[in-house]
């Protein structure tokens, strides 16, 4: 801690413009349009990398390897007035590929498929280990948050856990806000054991799959549970699993 420095930050978000290029042909589509001194290949440019480069022929831009799709994926920007050149250019370097554009419900699908959380699941009340990050909280030095981090209420193992959920009848819609309640138990707050906070239809898993936040969750894969929806009168069988359904060896994204 500094406290007698004065420091003061400003946002210049604005003044860029930022573009997702996601799937397996996006590098093929960033190399037509990056200028050649700049190395995108996988070896030199791998996941999570950030570089400053120059793009269609001399013009500034940030390129990041970041993926919140779960594909192969990155993430561009250029200063503010290059951003409607830069889409024009990009749809142009992708059209041999298919390209197309994809929006928020898409995105959605691919991370829930992914495990990938947001406000749905950040809610003020989950922890990082509830949410399967415990690996990004160092164990050898400190960090802000890590003596509240250690209370006993905050790391019981049962605790309401990220967990991925199928339905048993893939056709079977999940819906967010659904209770988890045990096969053969009455629906009732006493039996309540958790809840869905993002549910979805996969096209990749062909079912309804969903996140979900279940008490001692990381004990439970496998075990069978109701998705209880009393309010539209739905209640559906579910499998409990791991929240990473689709690639989880991460191949697609570290292509």
């Amino acid at each position: 801690l500094w406290p007698a420095l004065d420091v003061h930050l400003t946002s210049v978000s604005e003044q860029w413009a930022q573009f997702s290029i996601a799937g397996p042909r996006s590098r093929d589509t960033l190399t037509k349009i990056v200028d050649r001194q700049h190395d995108i290949s996988n070896e030199a440019f791998p996941y999570m990398a950030a570089r400053e480069i120059s793009v269609l022929g001399g013009s500034p831009a940030r390129l990041f390897r970041i993926s919140f799709s779960g594909e192969l994926a990155y993430e561009i920007a250029v200063p503010a007035r290059f951003g409607d050149a830069l889409g024009q250019a990009l749809m142009a370097a992708g059209a041999g590929y298919g390209i197309t554009p994809y929006g928020l419900e898409t995105l959605n699908i691919m991370r829930i498929e992914k495990g990938h959380v947001t406000g749905s699941e950040l809610t003020g009340q989950t922890t990082a280990r509830d949410l399967g990050l415990g690996k990004m909280m160092a164990k050898k030095k400190d960090y802000i948050g890590r003596v509240m981090a250690e209370r006993p209420a905050l790391v019981g193992e049962d605790r309401w856990q990220l967990v991925g959920l199928q339905s048993v009848d893939k056709k079977a819609r999940l819906r967010s806000g659904a209770h988890l309640i045990g096969i053969g138990k009455e629906t009732a707050a006493a039996n309540d054991q958790g809840y869905v906070t993002s549910a979805t239809f996969s096209p990749m898993l062909d079912g309804y799959i969903a996140l979900a936040l279940l008490k001692g969750g990381g004990k439970r894969v496998g075990e069978k549970l109701r998705a209880a929806d009393p309010l539209r009168g739905e209640d559906t069988e579910v499998i409990v699993g791991n929240p990473i359904m689709f690639d989880a060896e991460g191949v697609r994204l570290h292509g």
